[in-house]
């Protein structure tokens, strides 16, 4: 069983993200300036504060950076970490569909996206 998860607060920097997620495409952002990809979408790149960004697609695969399992007594576990992504930047995250005992670092899991209270789905990862 998922969490629920709280829709996402969208403005203009961020609401084509959110309008791919809707269609289930995920995007990241790359700085033309420097050839790095960044997370969480921004206008200017955080590493050469460049304003020469463009939405790019993404598989959404990488691998589990780290993690820790929540455990609540009002509620289902759950896990919350950063992924590293293929393409370099690290994303956190919630993991699901998945036995929360059997996660560890550096496995590979993929992108989903999970439906939230009101809003876009936001994107969350289960292992391969």
């Amino acid at each position: 069983m998922n969490r629920k998860i709280h829709a996402p607060a969208i403005n203009n920097e961020t609401k084509p993200f959110w309008d791919a997620a809707r269609e289930g495409r995920f995007l990241i952002k790359r700085c033309r300036a420097c050839g790095k990809a960044h997370w969480y979408p921004r206008l200017a790149c955080p590493f050469c504060f460049s304003d020469e960004t463009v939405w790019e697609a993404s598989p959404g695969e990488g691998a589990i950076y780290t993690f820790s399992v929540m455990r609540r007594t009002d509620g289902p576990a759950y896990a919350v970490g950063y992924v590293t992504l293929d393409e370099g930047p690290a994303m956190l995250t919630n993991f699901v569909d998945c036995d929360l005992t059997a996660l560890k670092i550096g496995q590979r899991v993929k992108l989903k996206f999970q439906e939230t209270e009101g809003g876009p789905p936001v994107p969350v990862f289960a292992p391969v």
